[in-house]
């Protein structure tokens, strides 16, 4: 357990609190200043690849675009490959998509169609869960793909957005892990 709130502590120390960003009213969470900490960086990257390996995952998907930086060294540290989950559009070949809803509207991700197969375990490494409607989304897309979700693996949970009880349903019994609860 010491070894647990040591990297909270870490992790916690290195995100720094934005007020009124992007609009008033919102605390933004910036993880810049964790990136930029090399042993901050590492435990962060150290611990989703302890998810990976416990999970049995044979992928790792980040969702863009925080999700790509987390991600990418969570897939080579655990000896994995690495697929981008991206806005519509930004993909050239043969896509998957994805329609979501927003707060207000909506949007559409995308993944390679041949970059996930029926034998992958993925594990969905983004930086927060607020709503969880874009982890939703991705967890419809990999399923579409013939993958299985090996889970979900964020650095922030936002609680007070209620998320979880969103993405528990679609996980179908695959874990949802959460360095941090805020």
């Amino acid at each position: 357990m010491t070894e647990l709130t040591d990297i909270t502590q870490l992790l916690l120390s290195r995100i720094r609190d934005v007020a009124d960003y992007p609009e008033p009213g919102v605390m933004f969470k910036d993880i810049t200043p964790l990136l930029a900490d090399p042993v901050a960086f590492a435990a962060l990257t150290d611990a989703f690849a302890e998810v990976a390996e416990r999970t049995g995952a044979t992928k790792v998907v980040g969702l863009e675009a925080r999700g790509f930086i987390l991600g990418a060294p969570v897939a080579v540290r655990a000896g994995l490959g690495f697929v981008p989950v991206r806005k519509a559009g930004k993909l050239p070949g043969a896509t998957l998509a994805q329609a979501y809803d927003l707060e207000y509207g909506s949007a559409e991700i995308e993944v390679h169609a041949e970059d996930l197969t029926a034998d992958d375990r993925v594990l969905i490494v983004d930086d927060v869960l607020a709503t969880g409607g874009t982890a939703e989304a991705s967890i419809q897309l990999i399923h579409r793909a013939g993958a299985e979700v090996a889970g979900v693996a964020v650095l922030m949970e936002l609680g007070f957005l209620d998320g979880r009880p969103r993405l528990e349903a679609a996980l179908r019994g695959a874990p949802l892990e959460a360095l941090l609860r805020i």
